[in-house]
């Protein structure tokens, strides 16, 4: 019983285990709060890129085309897979096509009436959510001048209600939809789910483009219509 007792005091002050003790107890918290930071500043950056993508394609777009002898740009189906190729190759770091579903518009007012005259699209992902959410049109639109070919009616323009995008008279403003899948890092449950990030962008077109269609002089391009969904 003497010893049992002598045994105890020792142990009682006994503090060589006090920082291995405060460790154990303290590394799940450090380790859970680590782990936020690491998931917090990820889906920091995914965003920051997916905006910037969606401004770089809606830029990109505005600017390209053919100059004519009349003065006018034409605009062409191998101009429209340039700006997608560019925004598929900058988006790789983020698995972009495989994950997401990019959506280029045209939004023109010609004779006074906003159309959706044609688009093109990119990316793996299909359904509500990534598909456009602002106004769809047939894969023909804008192949031809005629009439059939002449898109959608948007006579609202595109974007959120009370936020949309209007074209001006006589002109057009390439609309971009970028909606992605986030995955987390760390995994579901404590640190989220996946999630849709959505972003848009647009610009007026910067030059004086003929609207009439997109051309496809020989040899063709292949058209990146929005019935595909590849990468």
């Amino acid at each position: 019983m003497l010893m049992m007792k002598r045994f105890l005091r020792r142990l009682r002050g006994d503090r060589s285990g006090t920082a291995l003790l405060e460790f154990a107890l303290g590394l799940p918290l450090f380790l859970t709060a680590g782990l936020w930071g690491v998931e917090l500043t990820n889906l920091a950056i995914v965003n920051q890129r997916l905006s910037q993508l969606a401004l770089e394609l809606a830029d990109n777009a505005s600017r390209v085309g053919l100059y004519t002898g009349q003065a006018t740009v034409q605009l062409r189906e191998a101009d429209i897979n340039d700006v997608l190729q560019a925004t598929r190759l900058h988006g790789q770091s983020i698995d972009l096509t495989e994950n997401g579903r990019v959506i280029l518009s045209s939004l023109e007012n010609i004779g006074g009436t906003q159309r959706i005259h044609w688009q093109r699209c990119m990316g793996r992902k299909n359904g509500s959510g990534y598909d456009s959410s602002y106004g769809t049109t047939t894969v023909t639109a804008g192949t031809t001048a005629d009439a059939s070919n002449a898109g959608t009616l948007a006579p609202n323009g595109m974007g959120d209600a009370g936020a949309q995008v209007n074209a001006p008279a006589g002109a057009g403003v390439m609309f971009v939809e970028v909606n992605y899948l986030y995955t987390p890092l760390v995994g579901n449950g404590w640190f989220g789910s996946p999630q849709r990030l959505h972003y848009i962008a647009s610009f007026i077109v910067r030059d004086n483009r003929d609207y009439a269609q997109i051309y496809n002089p020989a040899p063709a391009a292949t058209r990146s219509t929005c019935n595909l969904y590849n990468s």
